[in-house]
């Protein structure tokens, strides 16, 4: 079982190795403490279980949440900050304990929203980023449009999440091309801030393959359920 899954996953493993080292040299290079760049070791592990969107992943991402919201005050991102310890940490512990509820092999069952759904979460995410911006400008939060956008897409695909909405593996590759805008923007006033670039490279390498498999899981769901609809008819 160990050897088909090394067999299986050999890119992302290689991929995870080889930005396990980046981040500590560039960590050394540009004294980043240690406390700052621990919660991104976890999240390579989290990044490979998103990759084959596996149901453990919310469940350790939901604690390693915690260790982000911290990192989040220290460089004055209240939104994201806000985000990890009221949304994120909870939303991803209940989506762990639902998704094992409806599991689906090692995943769980999908399914997708309607378009009066998708119309009425566009409506309601842009009323709310702006907001958001405006509580932001109120204080000394740095970055305030990047905060607020990364923000609220993490709300977002973490309630989508929750309900199985495969949808959310597309908004997370609009939340991390944000999330590697937001880091690119930040290395000019905190160079150590390139560990984070680095893993959110790694991230949305992740999250392209998250992507790709979800809805080939979705397929092979709706395929089985069909044909067990069939059989019942028959």
């Amino acid at each position: 079982m160990n050897r088909k899954f090394f067999k299986d996953n050999w890119f992302i493993l290689t991929l995870m190795a080889i930005t396990a080292v980046a981040i500590t040299v560039t960590g050394i290079i540009f004294h980043q403490s240690f406390l700052r760049i621990l919660p991104l070791y976890i999240s390579l592990t989290v990044g490979l279980l998103q990759s084959r969107v596996n149901r453990y992943a919310p469940l350790i991402g939901s604690f390693n949440s915690i260790l982000y919201g911290f990192v989040y005050i220290y460089y004055h991102l209240y939104g994201s900050a806000a985000n990890a310890f009221l949304v994120s940490f909870p939303l991803q512990l209940i989506t762990f304990i639902r998704w094992h509820r409806n599991k689906w092999g090692s995943t769980t069952v999908f399914r997708k929203m309607d378009w009066r759904q998708r119309l009425f979460t566009a409506a309601g995410f842009g009323i709310t980023l702006l907001g958001l911006q405006l509580v932001l400008s109120l204080t000394d939060a740095n970055y305030v449009l990047l905060d607020s956008t990364t923000a609220l897409l993490g709300i977002l695909i973490s309630i989508l999440t929750l309900f199985a909405f495969i949808e959310y593996t597309g908004l997370m590759l609009v939340s991390g091309l944000v999330t590697i805008v937001l880091y690119l923007t930040m290395l000019r006033d905190t160079p150590e801030q390139i560990t984070y670039l680095v893993f959110s490279l790694y991230s949305y390498i992740c999250q392209l393959r998250a992507f790709v498999r979800a809805r080939k899981v979705y397929a092979l769901q709706q395929a089985e359920g069909k044909q067990q609809k069939e059989n019942a008819q028959a």
